[in-house]
């Protein structure tokens, strides 16, 4: 295992400079594609590190003892529309791209997001992570039921992309359902398909009330002490995916 400063300096040399900034005194990286980031991860593992990541940086002020000894992936420079389609109705953002943005892009092509019309201010990556959730007339809207496929680099380093654009996919569980939430410790999101709508059904959205956001629940189904079935579960994919624990809970 390398030391902090050790590590910066492989960071240095396999990236270009602006890649790698201190934040609020937090060394910070930026990757600008699914390369690099896969890179970072496979960095990380051989160097013993650890990393955690940030959107728009609001969780990373003030910085914290913990957070200091880590490092900041940034998906700021993942922030491009890459795609709209009308016909198929799906919409694909890189995960630094502010969500309530979508509609304002996607309104000339007679579509609409839901999601992207609450007061949240994260980026697309973030929503996704928290599973941002609504309420719409006494049932959960959460963005999990919208978001169909994702390109994802998980903690060691392996670029995959689960779900799919299609409405009718394969038969069982769809994997990319469990980044949503994930809350950043399964790896980083480097873009999501959400399913999208035709603008027509906007107005039957019009009552839709964000709903706070339980980080606790989450975490809890990470206790070792917590024997329950989903959090049971909860910690055998965790182990999967980030068998090094390069993304640990904090």
């Amino acid at each position: 295992m390398s030391n902090p400063d050790e590590f910066l300096s492989v960071l240095r040399s396999e990236f270009p400079d602006d890649r790698v900034t201190f934040q609020k005194t937090v060394v910070t990286f930026h990757p600008e594609s699914a390369a690099e980031t896969a890179l970072f991860f496979k960095l990380l593992n051989k160097h013993g590190q650890k990393a955690f990541i940030s959107g728009f940086g609001n969780n990373v002020s003030p910085p914290s003892e913990v957070l200091t000894a880590m490092f900041v992936i940034s998906t700021d420079r993942l922030n491009e529309l890459h795609e709209v389609t009308a016909r198929n109705l799906f919409v694909k953002a890189g995960a630094g791209f502010p969500l309530k943005e979508i509609n304002s892009r996607v309104r000339s092509e007679g579509l609409f997001f839901p999601h992207a019309a609450l007061p949240y201010v994260g980026s697309v990556g973030g929503a996704v992570s928290i599973n941002l959730s609504a309420v719409l007339n006494g049932h959960d809207l959460p963005i999990k039921k919208y978001f169909i496929q994702a390109e994802i680099v998980t903690p060691e380093g392996e670029i995959i992309n689960p779900g799919s654009v299609c409405f009718k996919s394969v038969s069982g569980y769809d994997v990319v359902k469990i980044f949503a939430p994930s809350w950043g410790l399964l790896g980083l999101i480097i873009s999501a398909t959400f399913r999208v709508l035709p603008l027509t059904a906007i107005d039957e959205y019009e009552g839709m009330k964000m709903q706070a956001v339980d980080r606790d629940r989450f975490l809890n189904g990470l206790d070792e002490s917590n024997q329950e079935t989903d959090a049971v579960y909860s910690r055998k994919i965790k182990s999967k995916f980030d068998p090094n624990g390069v993304l640990p809970v904090i």
